[in-house]
């Protein structure tokens, strides 16, 4: 059996070239519909512009490129990581609030940059020493427990579609074959929205709930089904427009900035960069094991982190979501055997083309929410997964009290001050008259509470470098 398996795998192609134009374009265009469902959802969440997100997520994946050498096959795509600071900051989505979101996430970009300069200047083990397993692991269930309550929300305003969604993304993850495996969230999404419609043009009444108009299934207000107002923008929207506003750019809001809320969104905002960091050299590992090729070692994380650092601030500052590594793309080149970044280079192009047409973002912000929830459901319990998972395969000793003691506060701080009444810890600094309130999330409170009690209690056990040879950390499963 497994003499016939070995047989059947294909042999890795490293120049796409010798395939011919046609397939490389198919390739690219594969890569493309890999990312497509999860980075657009992101805006969808959010609030955040759905083309820019494209757009950015096209540049950003070229530019990491450029500053690796062209070597490591990688395409940036959306980051669910940060999902819980735009929350934070811009709770429904609020046009005005979501610059000082996408300002604070800019930040977080910089870390990476930062990080890779220490990274360059004394060795990986030496810095990775302060961002164990024991920290980031619950940080990472912490950011997907923390973003459940909105995916539950959605979810009530139509459970059968919801639950739909769930079942087809479940099904095709168990049962999928090929680039079905590979793609569940765009079928989910594809398939509830497509059943949302079959109900709505059979059973479908409209009722006004709130200011919306909403169509609902036999006119009972928790089986929401479509906003009229979207489907009526799918209509009037121009099949080519630019694809962003300037008025939605950090830059137009830094004209007249409100200074407490720019500093409120750093403190909420950059503590998760802290996660995500681990998460792409996980991710960077993942890749070196799939292609055969060691990236850590050469072009270096110093330059991936830097690639995905720059992507993401210069993502953030036009008003487009955090970007990060893609394991769906992974997983195409796990299903394909060509390794070639060319091919992931081309689905960048195709992104990008693709940006500049507010008809096919209209279509994806029409989307029903109750499936929007279904989605969102699983992705944010996918998030604390691998968190868990991140602890298990590190093999974290939960005999020591230090550990015990670290992910027990870092989880309970977290969750409780995001639930708590105030949803937040504030406080004032600055002299008298002048005083300026700044607020910290609980996962910036928990993750920095993280990190200074590793630093300073007795008993620590991490190997960076084990880690590398042994194991994975985080995967994009939490993007």
């Amino acid at each position: 059996m497994e003499n016939n398996e070995n047989k059947e795998l294909a042999p890795a192609v490293y120049d796409a070239k010798t395939l011919g134009t046609p397939k490389m374009i198919v390739l690219g265009l594969q890569h493309m519909f890999a990312m497509f469902g999860s980075t657009v959802l992101v805006p969808a969440l959010t609030g955040l512009s759905v083309s820019a997100t494209l757009l950015f997520a096209g540049l950003g994946t070229l530019l990491f490129h450029l500053v690796t050498k062209r070597k490591v096959p990688v395409f940036l795509g959306s980051s669910f990581a940060f999902l819980a600071g735009y929350f934070a900051i811009a709770p429904n989505g609020e046009p005005e609030l979501l610059p000082y979101a996408c300002f604070g996430v800019a930040c977080a970009g910089l870390v990476y940059i930062i990080l890779a300069g220490l990274f360059k200047a004394f060795g990986a083990n030496e810095v990775m020493k302060y961002f164990p397993p024991i920290v980031t692991g619950p940080i990472i269930v912490a950011i997907g427990l923390t973003l459940s309550q909105s995916a539950v929300d959605n979810c009530s305003t139509n459970w059968l579609i919801a639950v739909i969604a769930i079942l087809i993304i479940i099904i095709c993850n168990i049962f999928g074959k090929g680039m079905i495996k590979i793609v569940p969230i765009i079928i989910g999404v594809l398939g509830a929205s497509f059943v949302a419609v079959i109900l709505a043009i059979a059973f479908g009444e409209t009722v006004t709930i709130g200011e919306k108009s909403i169509i609902c299934l036999g006119g009972f207000e928790s089986l929401q089904l479509l906003d009229t107002a979207k489907i009526e923008a799918i209509k009037t929207a121009p099949w080519i427009g630019l694809p962003f506003q300037y008025q939605d750019t950090v830059f137009h809001m830094l004209k007249e900035p409100d200074v407490k809320l720019l500093i409120s969104s750093i403190f909420t905002i950059v503590p998760i960069a802290l996660a995500t960091i681990v998460e792409h050299i996980g991710d960077i590992s993942a890749i070196s094991s799939t292609v055969d090729r060691n990236y850590i070692a050469d072009p270096g994380l110093h330059r991936t982190l830097t690639g995905d650092g720059l992507a993401t601030t210069i993502a953030s500052l036009f008003g487009a979501p955090a970007n990060t590594t893609y394991g769906e793309n992974t997983g195409v080149l796990t299903l394909s055997r060509v390794f070639d970044p060319v091919v992931v280079r081309l689905a960048a192009v195709f992104a990008i083309v693709f940006s500049f047409s507010p008809k096919i973002a209209a279509c994806i912000s029409a989307m029903p929410v109750p499936v929007l929830g279904g989605i969102s459901l699983v992705l944010y319990g996918m998030i604390s997964a691998v968190g868990v998972r991140n602890i298990v395969e590190n093999k974290v000793d939960f005999n020591k009290t230090r550990n015990v003691i670290i992910a027990a506060l870092i989880l309970v701080l977290s969750i409780g001050i995001k639930y708590s009444a105030a949803g937040a810890v504030a406080f004032q600094v600055g002299p008298a008259g002048a005083k300026i309130t700044i607020s910290l999330s609980g996962l910036a409170v928990g993750a920095l509470v993280g990190i200074i009690l590793n630093a300073v209690l007795p008993g620590k056990d991490f190997d960076f470098e084990n880690m590398n040879k042994n194991g994975k950390e985080a995967t994009d499963d939490a993007k």
